[in-house]
């Protein structure tokens, strides 16, 4: 597709690693291909060579997770909204589609607390969908689009807190007791009958 391949592993902005990969190698220039025939689209597929599989670029979550670039696919769009002539005519919307469901990257805790921050961009079949079109170029697009599904991927490795009932301390049963207390006064003399006859 004329993308330019890397020629060692790059780390992008948030610590967003990129490797050989020519998918995901967002550091580089990467060639447009928005006019060059039908290849306007394509997806990450593993290699049929088990030397190339290694060799895959892995992009990292935390310091023990990290996603495999084969598990997510890409394809380019044309862009809505404001943005001229050109934007109906060169396909420079970024959809990345990453299948949570089935993903082995992801611990199953992970998986959890990813599906649910994914909301309505997670599809009835676990597949979660980020699509960018911010920018004008494919390749801003493309690394923008990385960067949300890796802060999305990132929030959900943290685990949340567990809330421990705790008992009331003395000063705040008093507070309580001496607001019940004013309370009930007021109602008193708001009650009919409560004044001197």
């Amino acid at each position: 597709m004329g993308v330019a391949r890397a020629d060692k592993d790059d780390i992008g902005r948030d610590g967003v690693l990129v490797g050989r990969h020519p998918g995901l190698a967002l550091a580089k220039a990467v060639r447009s291909c928005a006019g060059r025939g039908s290849h306007s689209a394509h997806a990450f597929r593993p290699p049929q060579d088990p030397s190339q599989a290694e060799r895959s670029a892995m992009i990292r979550i935390t310091a023990r997770i990290s996603l495999d670039e084969r598990e997510i696919d890409e394809s380019f769009i044309r862009a809505s909204g404001p943005g001229g002539q050109n934007v109906n005519k060169v396909e420079t919307a970024v959809q990345l589609r990453f299948d949570v469901a089935n993903s082995l990257s992801l611990p199953d805790d992970v998986r959890t607390r990813l599906s649910a921050l994914a909301g309505s961009r997670l599809t009835n079949d676990g597949v979660l969908i980020i699509t960018s079109q911010r920018f004008r170029t494919q390749e801003r697009n493309r690394q923008d689009a990385l960067e949300k599904l890796v802060d999305l991927v990132r929030r959900a490795t943290h685990v949340p807190k567990v809330r421990r009932p705790t008992r009331p301390t003395l000063a705040s049963k008093t507070r309580r007791l001496e607001s019940k207390s004013r309370r009930s006064g007021v109602k008193k003399l708001r009650s009919p009958g409560s004044g001197d006859e």
